[in-house]
């Protein structure tokens, strides 16, 4: 990480101070997120990853974005109209985001589960920033997130993940193109704008936050097969 990021991270573990009315008395578990733009083949890897750790003798729980039971209908409702304020849209996911990690991710850490996050707070931002928000505002909101112990980014260019927008949805949905931020009055070419917008955040997240960018664009097999590669001399470091 970056040197002014790296003088935030609190010592028991998170980006800031944690969540400061809970007792941070350590975690057996691991927690491993998988970044990526929508599309990118996250949930799929997920999904591999998994059935392929629990079939390995590992208690596996998995996460991702709008999970929550407090917000997450709330945050469909909202966005339902596209009109949604991006100071409410950013503060309705990391209320979401806050809400999971209290009631779901540290339990099962703290009982020993490897946790597998599909996105974690660098979507978030990322969606957030090309919206206009601060970054320093940013890093200081979630500063209750706890950091994991390897993120993965997988990295695709807008024009592939315009196909498989294609080939999964058979449209564009209107947040994943930008519409809301007025790129263009074309959808195609305003979610090429937004997802190369996004590209260069994540890009520079990558760096400042150490990610372990792999090549999206390949087969399934062949990105699982990275990931397995890299969890399994994890694992190793782990014991």
């Amino acid at each position: 990480m970056s040197d002014n990021i790296s003088a935030r991270v609190h010592p028991l573990g998170f980006y800031g101070a944690g969540l400061p009315y809970l007792s941070h008395d350590g975690y057996s578990g691991k927690l491993i997120v998988i970044e990526g733009a929508d599309c990118s083949g996250r949930s799929t890897q997920t999904a591999l990853l998994k059935q392929w750790l629990e079939y390995n003798g590992h208690a596996v729980a998995d996460t991702g974005i709008k999970r929550s039971d407090l917000v997450a209908g709330v945050i469909d409702k909202a966005k339902d109209g596209n009109v949604l304020g991006k100071t409410t849209l950013s503060l309705l996911y990391a209320t979401d985001f806050a809400d999971q990690l209290e009631n779901k991710i540290l339990p099962a850490l703290r009982a020993g589960f490897i946790v597998i996050a599909d996105r974690y707070i660098f979507t978030l931002m990322v969606r957030d920033m090309v919206r206009g928000a601060d970054r320093d505002w940013l890093e200081e909101l979630f500063g209750f997130a706890l950091i994991p112990d390897v993120t993965f980014y997988l990295q695709l260019p807008s024009e592939v993940l315009l196909h498989r927008h294609f080939q999964k949805r058979g449209f564009l949905e209107y947040w994943e193109s930008g519409m809301d931020l007025s790129l263009s009055t074309d959808m195609f070419e305003s979610f090429n704008r937004y997802q190369s917008m996004c590209w260069d955040h994540f890009e520079e997240f990558a760096s400042d936050y150490d990610f372990v960018t792999l090549d999206g664009a390949r087969s399934v097999d062949e990105v699982q097969a990275d990931l397995r590669a890299h969890i399994t001399r994890l694992l190793e470091t782990w014991k």
